[in-house]
């Protein structure tokens, strides 16, 4: 919504600088977008005078003009407008100005071998409208050496707000300058129409016959002159964007503005008899005033003379009865429609316009004869003739209500305390009508232009808007003692750390059934009387999974019969042991089938092995909090597992996972193309983290000595897992061991049948001293003993 404030303070009767109203309607909810001084953008250009204008000596299309600015002598001008000649005024830029429509700044220059010093504007140079046939041509009373801008009013600033939908009052003027009464600044100008005495009366037959119209008002103008319209209202369209085309059509589009009214007017000469307000049907066309064709559907608002249909109501009117310059007789229409109507055909025809726009959210339902005698008599005023009687069919729809307000409500939901004359003083200037009863509740009777006005919060609403909601204290949320609880639980926490990783591993997350068939639940060995579903789904869905492998492998051999055959899956789910109460576990499960390294120019590819499944394991374990630098690995593996290739991650006696290659029995009953290897862990036996001084994490100590690495090579049986060497070489010396690692296990030549070769790395890190020969040696000495004690191993020599 655009208005500038020479139109906002015809209504509003008020000393209040521009800043100051700004602010105000902000703070009223009328959310200021921007302030427009069109005036600086034209502060350069001057009202001239055209001297003489002779014929170009080079040029047949080109005038050579003497211009006098009120500067001084006359400027010669170059012009090839077609109006340009001697005597009159027009709008002059000087050498040196910035010309709004290219952002070039003029400069002297030579047309055709003569000089010219500066230029005649047209109206769309200076982005004023569209109009560039000729130069502006000025009125014979426009004082040369004037401001143009100054002259024109177009410095004047243009105020533009934001409405919410529910404030349509506030999309005419009046209701913004009613706002801004209530708040203080100043004092809304009555509205005076004064009923204009009809001249004849009125021939016109009108039929309302649709409920969506509850009331419409026709009257017959005959004798008008439609011509161009005054500066004053020419101007103010101009400034709000739109342009100004004749007295009648800116008289309605300056209704609309000024008072949320919409208007239209018919060329009665262009009638086919009486007028009918009914639904459309299928079939009818309208040629609408933007010179498009629009094919209603049926139902809808319609506007007919005993020929056509002449207007989609609410929405546009037809060309076929629109006023041209040689319209002398005309049809006034002030009309009432439900919302909801206008809204669906302007949806339908997708057709946007300013009255759509108002009648869909609602205007003032009441006083029709009012704003018919206020249009009436601008159209008099404007462009002559003489008026007929009203012709008003159906009835005012019944939009009165009465609300009331306890006063303490404002304080109640609003936290300020407005003092109960002050809230009596805002809904009063607002337009309500405000009563006290004796028990000291106000009863209010809501205005005909305020629809979302429905309650007493509405009302609390309305006081505390005017009052200022920047008066409102700032009021702190209540705190709870102490540190609030976590959102998640350590359990939640942990399945989500758990799952996140499994991500990060590049596994996808995948949701299977939680019973199988009982084939399936006897290959994981949970085909139990006990775990049968009393009223299964389906018959190969009768048995609550043992292991979410028996669903996990099934989904792989899905994705490489589809041709993924290369694929990473995970789900975190219960598995069932038996049928007892905690027979349950929380299980995250893996599988990876296929390639782990695709095949590639390098020769680098190879399939899965148990080793991938280990590192998804222990991946997960750690993220779930899980002590992975405790965990002891055993051969003991369930039978689904490949025996060799497979493990059991423990905790002392705990089993925390298993993981490893499935057996190709499995993969062959469960018709899977192996090799695949799988994990299985049991997030309940993870156990809690041991918090020592807090959550937060130890600081970080580093060494500036430099580490040293020894390697040394033991001869083990077969049978001996290297995971027992691993921990009794790091338990050698606590204190200066930080790492140990296999990095070559070796069988054959050299070696006994029997035994293996493996070879460790151990680091020493120093922290307060460099590590003298003899110490290493030392430390190399307790791991041989402590490696030789735990396992029987000795070193290779």
């Amino acid at each position: 919504m655009k208005f500038t404030l020479s139109w906002l303070k015809t209504h509003l009767d008020t000393d209040a600088t521009l800043d100051q109203i700004t602010d105000a309607l902000t703070a009223l909810g009328l959310e200021v977008e921007g302030v427009e001084d069109r005036g600086a953008a034209l502060s350069a250009f001057r009202i001239a005078h055209v001297v003489s204008a002779e014929k170009h000596p080079n040029a047949d299309k080109l005038r050579l003009c003497m211009v006098d600015t009120g500067a001084g002598e006359p400027v010669q001008v170059v012009c090839g407008a077609p109006n340009a000649r001697a005597g009159i005024k027009v709008v002059f830029a000087a050498p040196g100005t910035k010309i709004p429509v290219s952002g070039d700044t003029l400069s002297i220059g030579t047309i055709r071998g003569v000089e010219s010093r500066g230029m005649m504007c047209s109206e769309r140079e200076l982005l004023l409208s569209d109009e560039h046939n000729g130069i502006i041509e000025l009125p014979a009373d426009a004082p040369v050496g004037g401001s143009f801008a100054d002259w024109r009013g177009l410095s004047d600033p243009v105020i533009e707000i934001a409405l919410t939908p529910d404030r349509v009052d506030c999309a005419g003027v009046r209701g913004v300058a009613r706002d801004l009464a209530a708040a203080g600044l100043g004092t809304l100008k009555p509205l005076a129409a004064t009923p204009v005495t009809p001249a004849f009366d009125n021939p016109l037959k009108v039929t309302l016959d649709h409920p969506g119209c509850p009331q419409i008002a026709f009257r017959l103008i005959r004798g008008v002159k439609n011509g161009p319209s005054p500066k004053w209202l020419a101007d103010r369209l101009l400034a709000v964007g739109l342009r100004p085309i004749s007295a009648l059509v800116d008289i309605t589009n300056y209704f609309s503005l000024d008072l949320c009214r919409p208007l239209h007017v018919f060329d009665a000469a262009k009638l086919n008899g009486g007028i009918t307000l009914r639904a459309t049907a299928q079939g009818d066309t309208l040629l609408a005033l933007n010179g498009k064709e629009y094919a209603p559907p049926a139902g809808l608002i319609g506007i007919y003379d005993d020929a056509h249909m002449i207007s989609m109501a609410g929405v546009m009117g037809g060309e076929t009865t629109g006023v041209t310059a040689d319209t002398t007789d005309v049809v006034l229409e002030v009309a009432t429609f439900e919302p909801v109507r206008i809204a669906e055909a302007g949806r339908a025809l997708q057709l946007d316009s300013d009255a759509r726009y108002r009648f869909e959210r609602g205007v003032d339902p009441a006083n029709i004869l009012e704003k018919v005698e206020l249009a009436t008599a601008l159209i008099l005023d404007l462009c002559g003739g003489s008026a007929g009687a009203v012709s008003l069919t159906g009835a005012e729809p019944a939009w009165q209500r009465t609300l009331t307000l306890r006063p303490a409500r404002v304080a109640a939901l609003g936290g300020v305390d407005v003092p109960v004359d002050e809230q009596v003083r805002i809904l009063s200037v607002l337009g309500f009508t405000v009563t006290r009863r004796d028990d000291g509740v106000l009863v209010a009777d809501v205005p005909s232009w305020r629809r979302d006005v429905e309650g007493e919060a509405d009302l609390v609403e309305e006081v505390l808007r005017v009052n200022g909601f920047d008066k409102i204290p700032a009021t702190p949320l209540p705190r709870e003692v102490g540190t609030p609880a976590p959102a998640l639980t350590a359990d939640q926490r942990r399945r989500f750390n758990a799952r996140r990783a499994a991500a990060e591993r590049g596994l996808l997350e995948s949701v299977t059934w939680s019973f199988v068939d009982p084939k399936v639940a006897a290959l994981f060995d949970g085909d139990k009387d006990e775990l049968r579903l009393l009223n299964p789904i389906s018959a190969d869905l009768a048995v609550m999974r043992p292991s979410i492998l028996g669903t996990l492998v099934p989904a792989a051999g899905r994705n490489a019969a589809k041709g993924f055959k290369d694929v990473g899956l995970f789900e975190v789910g219960p598995a069932f042991r038996d049928g007892s109460e905690k027979g349950q576990d929380l299980v995250v499960a893996g599988v990876r089938a296929g390639a782990a390294v695709p095949r590639n120019w390098s020769k680098g590819e190879r399939p899965v092995d148990a080793f991938d499944a280990k590192g998804d394991a222990l991946a997960i374990l750690e993220a779930a909090g899980a002590p992975v630098a405790n965990l002891q690995v055993t051969r003991d593996a369930p039978g689904w597992y490949h025996p060799g290739r497979s493990g059991v991650l423990r905790l002392g006696p705990t089993v925390l996972g298993r993981f490893g290659e499935l057996h190709p029995a499995l993969l062959e009953a469960l018709d899977v193309t192996g090799p695949v290897v799988a994990f299985e862990l049991f997030l309940d036996a993870v156990p809690a983290p041991k918090k020592k001084g807090g959550t937060a994490k130890p600081l970080l100590a580093l060494s500036p000595f430099q580490p040293v690495d020894r390697d040394f090579a033991f001869l083990v049986a077969n049978s001996t897992d290297s995971d027992k060497l691993l921990k009794a070489a790091k338990g050698a010396d606590k204190a200066l061991i930080s790492d140990v690692s296999i990095f070559d296990i070796y069988e054959g030549k050299g070696v006994e049948p029997g035994f293996k070769s493996v070879a460790l790395s151990v680091t020493l890190q120093p922290v307060d001293k460099t590590l003298t020969d003899k110490e290493i040696e030392d430390v190399a000495a307790k791991v041989v003993a402590a490696v030789a004690k735990a396992t029987g191993a000795s070193l290779r020599g």
